[in-house]
């Protein structure tokens, strides 16, 4: 059972990753499904290393919504959340909260790093 999660976890990432590597990225500024008209998915370039750190620390809650984390792409899943404002989801990160530890398990992380890593999460543009 576990290795099919992780087997699932692992293809999930990558047709993200194959997705953000086609030229027309029209269709990821279209407002997300359950989303008003205000809102829309804009996608933030992260960098290299960061893309890293989503992947080696982010990814393993974010992708699958362990421990009650809201999912990467889900729009109502962060709008509670978003609704605090971006000092708090960026306390939160570095605090803990809930289930999330401090620092979200990203020890490598500096706060640059986590408002980018959130940003990109959110599909918030900073």
């Amino acid at each position: 059972m576990l290795i099919r999660v992780w087997v699932s976890s692992i293809l999930l990432l990558l047709v993200v990753f194959v997705a953000g590597c086609k030229e027309d990225v029209s269709d990821l500024t279209q407002p997300m499904a359950g989303s008003s008209d205000v809102e829309q998915w804009h996608p933030m370039a992260l960098s290299e290393n960061q893309l890293r750190l989503w992947r080696q620390n982010c990814a393993l809650c974010h992708v699958g919504g362990n421990g009650g984390a809201p999912r990467l792409g889900h729009f109502e899943e962060w709008q509670p959340r978003l609704l605090k404002g971006n000092s708090v989801l960026l306390a939160n990160t570095i605090e803990g909260f809930n289930y999330m530890p401090p620092l979200g398990y990203c020890m490598a992380c500096e706060k640059e790093d986590f408002s980018a890593l959130i940003g990109f999460m959110t599909g918030e543009v900073k």
